[in-house]
């Protein structure tokens, strides 16, 4: 059980959530784009939101400033967060223009938001759930995609609010977070892109 509940943890990490959304919406979106740029595009958010984070990941626990890749200890969280938070600005600002991705560009804004205030919150020494932030986001993220463009994605829908609780079971299960983390994480995740994508609903 535990380590189901340790892979599913792997698994919706926040650094893959980007990449998850990206991919869901070059599947749902009536927009024709190419089939090699959205490969091109999906490898350069990649390398942004996984690959650089990860190597980050690796020498902040080489020089001993983390003690794992879940940044269990609120105060190590700072310096990944401020990374991110870059990270995604350059996604957003380099990657991204809206004027080609409009719905992507929000969700990306809507998440570097949701990073900043939870980087607010553990300056306050706060540690929210950033496991839950990521895949409220996601579904929100989803559910808007799906109301603009009167698609019928229920099932895909379903299993991902099903994750939720399942992410939810394991980071109580692993005791990374409490049940009041994981609903701050989960309001962080979730509220920014229902206010950032109010014109699309």
């Amino acid at each position: 059980m535990r380590t189901f509940l340790k892979v599913i943890s792997y698994i919706f990490h926040p650094v893959f959530i980007p990449v998850m959304a990206t991919v869901g919406f070059f599947m749902v979106t009536p927009r024709m784009y190419d089939f090699d740029f959205k490969v091109d595009v999906s490898i350069t958010i990649s390398i942004f939101t996984i690959f650089i984070p990860i190597l980050t990941f690796i020498l902040l626990q080489r020089f001993r400033l983390i003690e794992s890749i879940f940044v269990k200890d609120v105060k190590q969280r700072r310096i990944p967060l401020y990374l991110y938070a870059l990270l995604l600005f350059l996604v957003i600002t380099k990657v991204i223009p809206k004027s080609i991705f409009a719905e992507l560009y929000d969700f990306f804004l809507a998440t570097l938001i949701s990073t900043t205030i939870c980087l607010l919150f553990v300056l306050c020494r706060v540690k929210a759930s950033m496991h839950m932030m990521g895949i409220s986001g996601l579904v929100m993220f989803l559910i808007v995609l799906s109301i603009t463009y009167q698609l019928n994605i229920t099932f895909a829908l379903s299993i991902l609010i099903f994750m939720i609780g399942l992410v939810g079971t394991s980071r109580l299960y692993l005791k990374a977070h409490t049940f009041t983390e994981l609903i701050i994480g989960f309001f962080i995740g979730w509220i920014p892109q229902l206010l950032v994508m109010t014109d699309w609903l």
